[in-house]
């Protein structure tokens, strides 16, 4: 009788034993998987608000891009941006370049760049990009300029399909024409981009040679939702964003006038 006491109890320790080595095993295999997804979770929580932050910093900049695009177009003095934005394959536009104190000469900017399909005539776009140099060519002292640069030949489109390049090393670059007889000097114009600007309400070139333009890769793959580069957008037409209809038509119109 003791003895089957004894082994009964024995045989109840190792049934109790053995549930606790099945549970932890268990646990291993569940909340293994469970830690993994929850680190992915926070992840994801914590990167949804910074794409969707680049998404609006995206369209604000398309709709700053659209406005002073429109500027540089409805100018009495732009009769020479008129004309060759009718030739031109590409346009990059950036709402504000921002230029430092002179002796520091530290400026930069965000823009768009739109170009026109060869076939079809249409444009497309826009792919994001970043502009900067060590040493502008605008005025003195703290200030902001919008600018728009004309690519006007294939060598100056293909420019802004690369990740980054350098103005007048990748594309001769020149001050485009502002003013009056603006329109009759267009034609003497050979360089692969050209470049204009207005800085406190006034119009007038600006020397970007040797700035450096690089792809703003975060904005292009939340705007559009997907991971793209600028030959996906401009080129194989890839992506499409609706929030961009007002500035390439915008930009159609102006090409198109006569």
């Amino acid at each position: 009788m003791v003895r089957e006491l004894k082994y009964d109890r024995l045989r109840r320790f190792m049934k109790t034993k053995k549930e606790v080595m099945e549970m932890k095993s268990l646990s291993k295999v569940f909340l293994a998987p469970m830690a993994v997804l929850l680190a992915g979770m926070f992840l994801l929580v914590g990167a949804v608000p910074v794409l969707a932050d680049d998404a609006t910093d995206a369209q604000n900049l398309v709709e700053k891009a659209k406005m002073s695009f429109n500027s540089f177009e409805t100018g009495k003095e732009m009769g020479g941006f008129r004309d060759l934005i009718k030739k031109a394959k590409g346009v990059f536009i950036s709402p504000s370049v921002l230029k430092g104190a002179f002796i520091v000469g530290a400026s930069g900017g965000s823009g768009v760049f739109l170009a026109r399909d060869k076939k079809t005539n249409k444009w497309f776009g826009p792919a994001f990009y970043t502009m900067g140099e060590a040493s502008f060519g605008l005025q003195i002292g703290g200030s902001a300029s919008e600018v728009i640069l004309l690519a006007m030949t294939d060598r100056g489109v293909t420019a802004f399909l690369s990740n980054n390049f350098k103005l007048g090393v990748d594309g001769s670059i020149a001050v485009g024409p502002v003013g009056v007889g603006a329109a009759a000097a267009t034609a003497n114009l050979s360089a692969d981009i050209l470049s204009f600007s207005r800085s406190k309400g006034l119009f007038g070139g600006v020397s970007v040679d040797g700035a450096v333009v690089g792809v703003r890769g975060s904005l292009n793959d939340a705007y559009y939702g997907k991971k793209v580069n600028p030959t996906d957008i401009l080129v194989k037409h890839n992506a499409v964003n609706k929030g961009a209809y007002g500035l390439i038509t915008a930009v159609d119109k102006a090409s198109a006038a006569k």
